[in-house]
């Protein structure tokens, strides 16, 4: 099978699905969301309802309401899953606000800290998490094409192709494609 024959797992509605659960296994109401990631009632209704796909910022603002890593939205840890991940089982997912696209190589699951995520940020698009979902979250990012600056705090990182970037995050962060290409990575994300 070629790879461009390959559909990917469709998302949106088993993401709207699992942050329900989320918020119901918790106890919350919509009003208790909204106080603890500082999105707007309405927002959450109608994400949870699959009207609306969250973007990357309000997806990192509800990894750090729930203070899980983000990777747990995109594949249940409750799943024990299989060890071979096809590229078929594998859930891609697309920012509806800057065109930032997400595959979950190798998923988050229960028993193992770490995941591995492709992303592609097209040129010019720009994605920031005004907070980290898990203080000490490892990050190992390697630029496989194009220009990518990841901006740590206050200090920025311009990766060219080939780099690598370590870190742990302990507050906000960004990532934008300066261009002329898309950035496209690999990006290894462990729990501490």
């Amino acid at each position: 099978m070629r790879n461009d024959d390959i559909k990917p797992v469709p998302l949106d509605a088993s993401l709207a699905a699992r942050l329900t659960r989320l918020r119901q296994a918790r106890g919350w109401s919509l009003e208790e969301l909204t106080e603890q990631s500082g999105i707007s009632r309405a927002s959450l209704s109608r994400i949870e309802r699959g009207e609306t796909s969250p973007t990357a910022h309000v997806l990192g603002q509800l990894a750090a309401a729930y203070r899980m890593p983000m990777a747990a939205f995109f594949s249940g840890l409750e799943d024990p899953g299989e060890d071979l991940v096809s590229r078929a089982d594998q859930p891609e997912w697309t920012d509806p606000g800057s065109g930032f696209r997400r595959r979950s190589v190798s998923p988050a699951r229960a028993g193992y800290k770490g995941s591995v995520i492709e992303g592609t940020l097209p040129a010019g698009s720009k994605v920031t998490y005004s907070d980290t979902p898990i203080p000490g979250l490892e990050h190992h990012l390697l630029l496989r094409s194009g220009r990518l600056e990841v901006v740590l705090g206050g200090t920025s990182h311009v990766l060219e192709t080939g780099d690598c970037l370590r870190f742990k995050l302990t507050g906000g962060n960004s990532y934008r494609a300066p261009g002329p290409e898309d950035a496209h990575y690999i990006l290894c994300v462990i729990a501490p």
